[in-house]
């Protein structure tokens, strides 16, 4: 049996952040959920992106969860990097390289992920005293650090979509800030983001395995 999640924002109505679109019924049961990804903030504000989106699909399979995200309204034959990160608006907290995915010349994309992607999605930090942290990149502006503090588990329940590089987030009319978002930590500014969701009650925490 099926049961729907629904959100705060209402279509025409702003809420009290100022900041939620109206957001889309969360199709969820035992072992599936479905909900939309929308243009980011930072999209919205550059007036960017009209069209973007996505829709997301996850189905638990016990040990892991497969995630399918089609990404569609996007610059076409672009690179794109996608993370699991803990809030969906700057400065987005703990976060997760998932993966890339890239337009076709439709502007069209899709990735399969399969990992943990629940109610129980989380990062933890309990670096062993003295331990230095491996420096791959140590360039400006975001070069790796090279130690890490210690966390107590905290929840990673939203995604986000990022821009490969500053210059193709440009030429699509967006900003064109370097981020830390992509493996080499140049990327360029996020285009999508469950934002659409509040920042604690992000669409993984609504899967339950």
């Amino acid at each position: 049996m099926k049961r729907y999640l629904k959100g705060l924002g209402l279509v025409g109505l702003v809420t009290l952040a100022g900041l939620f679109p109206a957001q889309r019924t969360v199709a969820a049961d035992e072992k599936h959920i479905e909900f939309d990804m929308v243009r980011s903030a930072t999209a919205v504000g550059a007036g960017c992106l009209p069209d973007a989106m996505a829709r997301v699909t996850i189905d638990s399979k016990g040990p892991v969860e497969h995630m399918d995200v089609h990404v569609s309204g996007l610059p076409p034959n672009t690179e794109f990097d996608f993370f699991v990160i803990q809030i969906p608006n700057a400065p987005f907290g703990l976060s997760w390289y998932q993966g890339d995915i890239e337009t076709n010349h439709e502007g069209k994309g899709q990735q399969k992920f399969i990992g943990r992607f629940n109610i129980e999605t989380f990062i933890v930090a309990q670096p062993p005293a003295g331990q230095e942290a491996p420096v791959v990149h140590d360039q400006p502006p975001f070069p790796d650090a090279a130690s890490n503090p210690a966390t107590e588990p905290i929840h990673t329940f939203h995604l986000g979509l990022w821009f490969n590089s500053p210059v193709a987030a440009a030429n699509a009319g967006c900003r064109g800030a370097v981020t830390r978002f992509n493996g080499d930590h140049n990327a360029g500014v996020q285009a999508l983001s469950t934002r659409n969701f509040p920042n604690l009650e992000g669409p993984l925490r609504q899967l339950t395995p």
